[in-house]
């Protein structure tokens, strides 16, 4: 049975191997690629690789009020939890007119 120093050498030797059989594939299927994209013309934007940045995300902006109590002026925009002053009430009579 191999030692565990012989081991280790022989799993890096592999690693280099492995590392340099890589290398070697990829250089030529980057070359292949290059081949077919000069032999067919085609664009990056074809190939789905845009340039052009998506526009950012918007930010959550707040909610409008839609509710409103008429005691405390405190209001709720309909989304979310329903707080307690309205919960289990007709919410048609809390509605901010507009």
């Amino acid at each position: 049975m191999a030692s565990y120093k012989q081991l280790t050498a022989q799993l890096k030797k592999l690693h280099q191997e492995v590392a340099a059989a890589r290398e070697k594939e990829m250089a030529q299927a980057i070359a292949d690629i290059k081949q077919k994209i000069a032999e067919y013309d085609v664009t990056a934007e074809e190939l789905g690789f845009t340039s052009v940045r998506k526009p950012a995300r918007k930010s959550a902006s707040t909610s409008v009020p839609r509710y409103r109590n008429p005691k405390t002026g405190e209001t709720w925009s309909g989304r979310g939890r329903s707080p307690g002053w309205i919960a289990g009430k007709n919410r048609e009579r809390f509605l901010i007119e507009v």
